[in-house]
């Protein structure tokens, strides 16, 4: 058979557009790849992850940092505020009056030196004389307990320098004490530190007993089916329909209030919405064909569950487990609230807010701080989640 031959002229240079056709535009990404660059994208879940990571740090940290820790009590300076009016004697000697009527020495800027007694103390003309730097300081108090009538301007006392009354000489920054102290002399910056413990504490748990009960539970529940998901599945009603709160109850009678009854309370119910998460991923899930090629080729119940099915749930668990985490910490804080969470001289945010009460209208700072905290950490688990969910869920690929 003779030889065919194509002739040069029958070819063509290609475009330049065909060419580069089929030239990759950019480097395949992993689905977890992709999730992380589309979170990276979303500004507010970036600043919750952020601030999650700033909690950790100052929660490990922080305690071998600041000066004060979160139980040493010092009664001669409770109640003071974060923010102090100091008033001048001279350029050398300054001082902060409280709310309490006690007066204290302290630099031009704000740190707490130490308590001035009194040289006087008149009870019957209602003043106070202290000798600040040589010279008399009156405190004249008899006005808080005037009448409205008598006393229409609500002054609440005066303060004499010489027998020349002296207004505040500036409003600075409580040095000593960055969050103020409570009603025991105690750091509030300390106590709030250690209450981001415990809420990270309650957050790994609640992660812990969510991925390894949660999961496997519903993940069993929704591949097996039929009279085993009938009976797991009543299980979780009927653990679901008891409220946390009798739980709690109940294990501080036990065992006595405290950390642990929260956290075995936790552990024994915490699971229950995961595990209904995962079972409708999972019933879904094992319809697929590779499910099938699994089993047809010989893997076992078990294999399929770990190695396919709840590997192909990761997003909505983790975003789930997101959210849930919230919710955990609030639980506390509400339990340590209400007087079921952690015994002193232990802190929790919750336990923060509940000492704050008493004194809520003369030192709102103490409620303030706390609130915050657990304000911000909600919000910063909340954005997370938000943006987990729309970066691990595979319909929003580009």
């Amino acid at each position: 058979m003779a030889e065919q031959t194509i002739k040069k002229e029958l070819w063509e240079d290609i475009h330049k557009d065909n060419k580069d056709a089929e030239v990759i535009s950019r480097p395949s990404m992993t689905y977890w790849q992709d999730a992380w660059r589309r979170l990276k994208k979303n500004k507010l879940s970036m600043l919750g992850l952020a601030f999650i990571f700033f909690m950790v740090l100052t929660a490990i940290v922080g305690p071998y940092i600041i000066e004060h820790d979160y139980s040493t009590q010092q009664l001669q300076l409770a109640n003071i505020p974060p923010k102090i009016d100091i008033y001048k004697v001279d350029d050398e000697n300054y001082f902060y009056m409280h709310a309490e009527y006690k007066l204290f020495a302290v630099t031009a800027d704000g740190q707490l030196l130490d308590r001035i007694k009194e040289t006087q103390n008149n009870l019957t003309d209602r003043n106070r004389v202290y000798n600040v730097g040589g010279k008399e300081v009156v405190l004249d108090y008899k006005y808080a307990s005037m009448k409205p009538e008598e006393n229409p301007d609500g002054i609440k006392y005066k303060i004499l320098i010489d027998g020349v009354e002296t207004t505040p000489f500036d409003k600075v920054q409580n040095k000593e004490f960055v969050f103020g102290t409570d009603a025991l002399g105690r750091d509030m910056l300390a106590r709030v530190i250690f209450g981001a413990r415990i809420s990270l504490l309650i957050a790994l748990i609640a992660t812990v007993v969510n991925f390894f009960i949660g999961v496997l539970y519903g993940g069993v529940s929704g591949y097996f089916g039929g009279q085993v998901d009938n009976i797991m599945m009543r299980i979780v009603d009927i653990i679901n329909v008891i409220p946390l709160l009798l739980y709690v109850i109940l294990l501080s009678v036990i065992i006595g209030s405290g950390l642990k009854s929260i956290i075995i309370a936790l552990g024994s119910v915490y699971w229950v919405g995961m595990a209904r998460i995962v079972r409708g991923q999972v019933l879904s899930l094992k319809e697929q064909e590779y499910v099938l090629a699994a089993r047809t080729l010989g893997a076992s119940s078990m294999r399929i569950m770990i190695r396919h099915l709840i590997p192909n749930a990761m997003g909505p668990i983790i975003v789930s487990m997101t959210m849930m985490i919230p919710s955990a910490i609030f639980t506390e804080a509400f339990l340590s609230f209400i007087g079921l969470g952690v015994n002193a001289p232990l802190a929790s945010w919750g336990t923060l807010a509940n000492d704050a009460l008493g004194g809520l209208r003369s030192y709102p700072y103490q409620l303030f701080y706390p609130s915050l905290a657990i304000s911000l950490t909600m919000l910063a688990f909340n954005f997370l989640g938000d943006g987990l969910r729309d970066a691990l869920d595979p319909r929003l690929r580009k």
